[in-house]
């Protein structure tokens, strides 16, 4: 009997349930599709770098799923927490007509199970398909061979979707019963009728308290946009997330208390259409969801900043890496060591030979050749000596703005000596990368940089005064600001600076810091290329770089073709955890207003009832529903865009090196259009779910 009565139940509540049907199934195949990937990486053809990057996101993933789930968890209770009060008379008329607290329970309880086995089934069916387009995505991403994809079901996925959701089924098993058993008859029966309690606050003091969190909220927005805090610790960043919640807190509170005043004291608006109606909803329902709105706020600018951010560096990487790496390979050694120099390797101590102190004066391709390298493998190679001036450190090249620097930048470490570099030698480096190339008179030096923030601090000191004063000579810079240029390659802007110096400056020869090389892959196909990469990129364990360590040699190799790895790898991690973790935000906000507001509109059934007796035709009507459920899903929107500007902007400031303003705007397009497709989509279903519910006869 009670397993009928809960199916006439569900299909009788299927407006009610619609939403909370569609957030299940949704979040289910979300669930499975992130968690899907360990198995569909096994189809990709890829190399062994990308594979242990693949494996690094998977198992990132893997621990975002836990936080995740605690999410969908909270969601799936809150949310069924409206549905048990939508349905207070009905259980009402069940004790009524004698039926006890426990057999309400088991309705519940069947329901439930009801539906989160359907909600699981359909939601994993739904992943399951979704996740061959993940398959895809992925490939896509880290440029995989997809020549043996298959269609793929991942056990696993499945088994820890299912346990996941028993848990969160669980506990709003519950949630519920101890609901019901704390409900007395005469309170079920008149719900309905019951309007809640509405606190009316001093419109003084909410105008007080909403400038009093506006304030608060300037000052988090001024720290994390360039104050005189440097939030390096957490410690010092949680200040800055406690002032924004409270804020967002503090505003929502105090907006029921004098908006609808100050509304009322313009009697056209007010007393027009049925803006009276509206606005006393609105300021009831304000009233009534400050938490609620709160938290909606919170995970939307989370939404907002984490999506931005994420594709900004995605655009910003992809655009980078062609620019950045101009040649297949760049090698570069330690140039001097100390006699007492000692090498530990694999446990053994290896100490420095004359030998080896005469392999540290000479350049890449000795050391490579006295070592068994075939040199006829490259081509293009251009070698040159990197200098390391003692009396020419960052502390003296930022001159009288040393202080005002040191005072914002504490960590940097200012006695490191400068990189420095001949113009001639630069110049072959600037030929072969297809850069600039430029000339210097005997007293000039030009100052190379292209990492943004760095380049800001040394145009700043290059305003007051640029002269440099080395071995009794001054030299001045030929240009009043940066130039953009570089010598290693990597995935991003990180020169933070070279000093290019006249060939006639005097360098000696224990200034030599490194000896560079740069060359191109003399071969022609990808794989002799991939071959060559595992020989010369740091990021393999190869022979020849181990050799070369057991003899106490130090030589570091960077290629194009891990760089390009690396940062697809990096980009992709990220794009993944964002859209994860924003997905789920936004769907989790959505239905929280959604749910709400369809309860609601049940509740307030009765008031309109009344519209229509006094006049009101459903023209009316539904636009003043339609107003009220706008404003209501605007509000914390709105709120969530203004934090969303500045934490973008303090990201990418933390992010500096990966990514930069320029790259923002494409970012916040694509973000706009995902939001917009699902918030709208929830509105939508919200405002048509709303207006059917007020349509029912009583």
């Amino acid at each position: 009997m009670l397993f009928k009565l809960s199916i006439k139940n569900m299909k009788k509540s299927f407006k009610d349930y619609a939403i909370y049907f569609l957030t299940l199934v949704l979040g289910v195949a979300i669930f499975y599709m992130f968690n899907s990937l360990d198995s569909q990486q096994a189809m990709l053809e890829v190399s062994q770098s990308t594979r242990d990057m693949i494996r690094l996101m998977i198992d990132l993933l893997g621990m975002i799923s836990v936080f995740i789930a605690i999410i969908l968890g909270f969601l799936i209770v809150y949310a069924n927490n409206f549905l048990v009060n939508r349905r207070k008379r009905e259980f009402g008329i069940y004790m009524t007509l004698g039926m006890g607290r426990r057999q309400i329970s088991a309705i519940i309880l069947l329901e439930t199970i009801l539906v989160g086995i359907l909600s699981l089934v359909v939601g994993i069916f739904v992943g399951v398909f979704a996740s061959q387009f993940m398959s895809i995505l992925v490939a896509k991403l880290f440029e995989a061979d997809m020549t043996e994809f298959t269609f793929v079901f991942s056990k696993d996925a499945c088994i820890k979707t299912c346990i996941y959701f028993a848990v969160m089924y669980m506990a709003v098993i519950i949630f519920n019963t101890l609901t019901i058993s704390r409900y007395k008859l005469i309170n079920l029966l008149t719900a309905i009728r019951k309007n809640e309690k509405v606190k009316i606050k001093n419109p003084v003091i909410s105008i007080l308290i909403f400038l009093i969190s506006a304030g608060i909220l300037g000052y988090a927005y001024w720290i994390v946009t360039g104050g005189v805090y440097e939030l390096g610790t957490a410690d010092e960043l949680l200040k800055p997330i406690l002032m924004g919640i409270v804020g967002t807190i503090g505003v929502f509170w105090s907006l029921s208390g004098f908006i609808l005043r100050i509304i009322q004291s313009s009697k056209k608006v007010y007393l027009k259409g049925t803006n009276m109606f509206v606005l006393r909803q609105l300021n009831n329902k304000i009233n009534t969801n400050i938490v609620s709105m709160s938290i909606i706020c919170l995970m939307l600018f989370m939404t907002i900043s984490v999506l931005s951010s994420s594709l900004s560096i995605k655009s910003a990487l992809d655009s980078q890496l062609k620019e950045l790496t101009p040649v297949d390979v760049n090698l570069y050694k330690t140039a001097y060591l100390p006699e007492s120099y000692v090498n530990s390797y694999n446990g053994k101590t290896v100490y420095y030979t004359e030998v080896q102190r005469e392999d540290s004066r000479k350049p890449v391709s000795y050391t490579l050749k006295t070592n068994g390298y075939d040199m006829n493998s490259l081509k293009d190679i251009v070698e040159i000596p990197i200098y390391a001036i003692p009396e020419w450190t960052l502390k003296h090249s930022f001159g009288d703005y040393y202080e005002t620097v040191k005072s914002q930048f504490s960590m940097i470490t200012y006695d490191t000596p400068e990189s420095i570099i001949k113009i001639s030698d630069y110049n072959k480096i600037a030929s072969l990368y297809g850069e600039e190339q430029y000339t210097l008179k005997d007293d000039e030096y030009i100052v190379l940089c292209d990492f943004e923030q760095m380049t800001s601090l040394r145009n700043e000191a290059m305003k007051g005064n640029s002269n440099i004063e080395i071995n009794g000579k001054t030299y001045h810079s030929k240009y009043a600001e940066c130039q953009n240029g570089f010598v290693f390659m990597s995935s991003s802007n990180m020169n933070a600076g070279i000093i290019l110096v006249p060939d006639s400056f005097e360098l000696k020869d224990e200034w030599t810091e490194q000896y560079f090389l740069a060359a191109n892959y003399n071969v022609e196909t990808d794989e002799e290329k991939e071959e060559l990469d595992k020989v010369l990129s740091e990021e393999n364990d190869n022979i020849l770089f181990d050799n070369l360590e057991n003899k106490g040699i130090e030589l570091l190799g960077t290629t194009k073709i891990s760089l390009t790895e690396a940062s697809k790898g990096l980009a992709t991690i990220i794009i993944f955890i964002s859209i994860y973790l924003g997905i789920i935000f936004l769907i989790a906000s959505s239905a929280i207003l959604a749910l709400k507001q369809l309860t609601e509109s049940s509740d307030n059934k009765q008031r309109y009832t009344i519209l229509r007796k006094i006049g009101c035709d459903e023209k009316m009507i539904n636009q003043a529903l339609f107003r009220q459920i706008f404003i209501f899903f605007m509000l914390p929107l709105i709120l969530a865009i203004i934090h969303s500007i500045f934490g973008i902007k303090f990201i990418l400031s933390m992010l500096a090196v990966l990514a930069s303003p320029d790259e923002l705007l494409p970012s916040v397009i694509a973000t706009a259009v995902i939001i917009g497709a699902i918030y709208g989509v929830y509105f939508l279903a919200t405002y048509l779910g709303s207006k059917n519910i007020i349509k029912e006869e009583e």
